[in-house]
């Protein structure tokens, strides 16, 4: 048998150890360079923009809990506040409703839904096309009017799970107390609102389509459900901001409005609210921050000619015209 000498044999291992060592080393450089690569191409295509007033999605809409104020639920709220000129009061209210929210842990956003078409206010179309744009995110929404503060702490906007419930109750609201009164501030679960169709799109100008919602609510077995053991009344329970000597309501009754109105509607409602979102911006108000919705409304006028009062031609009149 022939021996391998002993120097031989240490030559061949150290050869075998430097060969491994450098097959090792291109490895870790390699996976190094991979890595940095990838890191690289992220931060590249990456979007860290923080900018104000600028188009957003709904999945850039997110708020940010205070760490110390863990939010109470699970539940998601969308505050929508129908809205047409009212900066002033929203100036007011949007700080206001964002640190009442917060005080109880609400997880919640603000929808301002600014109609800028040409024709009559619609509450309840905006609400209804508010409703549309929120409900794959949220679990239920506020329908809330911008001139309207709650100043008792204990008026809940929890989750109404079983029925809807109205914050603004007839027995606190500073102006109207007549039972069936659901407006101001309404809490409404997503499935309940989408049970009764959402409300009524037949209502331009002001007033009436929070009572047909009403009758939209009871007529689908939904009791409305209001604050308990509140000790304010009628004049310390909510602050209402509006001034009618500015700014006065559009009470007009044209063609044939009132006849209409006041019966319960079983045509229109979220399945055929017509309208566009012109643009969606955010912006912030002392640290309140709001999704603006440009809404245009589309009236159908062979259904509601009164969306725009001012178009109204003579009823039943003949008009002469004297040739000259």
């Amino acid at each position: 048998m022939t021996k391998i000498p002993c120097n031989n044999m240490g030559t061949y291992n150290g050869r075998r150890s430097k060969f491994n060592f450098t097959q090792f080393l291109a490895i870790v450089i390699t996976v190094m360079f991979i890595i940095t690569v990838v890191l690289t191409f992220n931060l590249l295509t990456s979007d860290h923009c923080k900018c104000q007033s600028q188009d957003v999605s709904m999945e850039q809409i997110r708020y940010i809990p205070n760490k110390l104020a863990p939010y109470a639920s699970p539940y998601k709220l969308a505050v929508l506040v129908p809205f047409r000129d009212r900066f002033e009061e929203l100036l007011i209210f949007a700080p206001y409703i964002h640190n009442f929210l917060n005080a109880q842990h609400i997880n919640h956003n603000i929808f301002i839904l600014n109609q800028v078409d040409r024709y009559r206010f619609n509450r309840a179309s905006l609400i209804n096309v508010g409703y549309l744009y929120t409900r794959s995110n949220y679990d239920y929404i506020a329908m809330h009017d911008v001139d309207l503060l709650p100043l008792n702490k204990n008026l809940s906007y929890a989750y109404p799970k079983r029925q809807p419930f109205h914050v603004a109750a007839p027995n606190l609201h500073p102006r109207y107390h007549y039972e069936k009164f659901v407006g101001g501030i309404l809490l409404v679960n997503r499935e309940h609102f989408g049970l009764v169709n959402g409300m009524s799109n037949k209502y331009w100008g002001w007033g009436l389509e929070d009572d047909e919602f009403f009758v939209r609510l009871r007529d689908a077995n939904l009791n409305v459900t209001r604050p308990v053991n509140i000790t304010t009344g009628t004049n310390n329970t909510f602050r209402h901001i509006h001034d009618k000597n500015h700014r006065k309501r559009d009470t007009t009754k044209c063609y044939n409005q009132r006849e209409i109105t006041r019966k319960r509607d079983r045509q229109t409602g979220l399945h055929d609210v017509n309208y566009t979102i012109s643009s969606i911006k955010s912006m912030t108000i002392d640290d309140a921050p709001l999704t603006i919705l440009n809404i245009e409304l589309i009236c159908d006028h062979k259904l509601t000619p009164w969306c725009d009062c001012a178009e109204k031609k003579p009823d039943n009149k003949k008009i002469s015209i004297t040739k000259t």
